[in-house]
């Protein structure tokens, strides 16, 4: 019997560590590339350590677009889950694509 206090500590522990990753963290930008000059807006999901600032967001998003031949001019804000319904519509096919 001893060990059910300790079952449910545990299980609730886990619960609140849980509980700020399944917040999210988000953030729109816009991105270009050259020769044919492409533009596009995009959202895309960060992790918790990408969140702390623009600029570690931009950092994060540049590696990630990069990798399909992307540059980013711009992190327009950080947001959470509950911004994403306004953002799918304007960011079209790269509404979290990368």
């Amino acid at each position: 019997m001893t060990r059910a206090p300790l079952i449910l500590a545990a299980a609730l522990a886990a619960l609140a560590l849980a509980g700020p990753a399944a917040a999210g963290c988000y953030a729109d930008y816009k991105a270009k590339q050259d020769s044919p000059l492409r533009l596009h807006y995009g959202v895309i999901e960060l992790p918790d350590r990408a969140c702390s600032s623009r600029g570690a967001a931009a950092q994060e998003i540049e590696r990630r677009i990069g990798r399909g031949g992307w540059k980013l001019l711009n992190v327009m804000s950080l947001f959470g889950r509950d911004g994403l319904a306004d953002r799918q519509g304007s960011a079209g096919s790269y509404f979290l694509k990368y």
